[in-house]
């Protein structure tokens, strides 16, 4: 059974910075492509940042030069290094994951964490 967990989420002020950390287990990890997503009150879920399997990466408008998405495949850990944070990237992040299914890919993200609340006060 795929898991993520999320961490590294808390409260800073607008110009600071925060890591999130999602430890994977269950599967081999990032065998299909991962990424970060982000929910804030009354808003839809938006896409932050994704890094494929190959390690090929992709950012939001809203956090390119800002967000940097790594990983440690020796530690089954997907990283949101946050830099230059404003008011607006308050929300709840969540890590996602294609967990293939009977050795396939599925094409989306279909594994969530639990989340992690990132607060951004100005």
């Amino acid at each position: 059974q795929v898991q993520l967990v999320e961490s590294g989420g808390g409260s800073v002020q607008a110009g600071g910075s925060l890591k999130l950390s999602c430890a994977a287990s269950g599967y081999i990890f990032n065998s299909c492509g991962m990424g970060w997503y982000r929910q804030a009150p009354g808003k839809e879920r938006e896409l932050v940042s994704s890094i494929s399997r190959f390690g090929a990466t992709k950012y939001a408008n809203s956090v390119k030069g800002r967000f940097t998405i790594s990983q440690d495949k020796f530690k089954n850990t997907l990283f949101l290094q946050m830099n230059s944070l404003k008011t607006e990237d308050t929300a709840m992040y969540y890590c996602a994951a294609d967990a293939p299914r009977d050795g396939f890919c599925r094409g989306e993200h279909n594994t969530w964490g639990q989340g992690t609340q990132v607060t951004v006060s100005s």
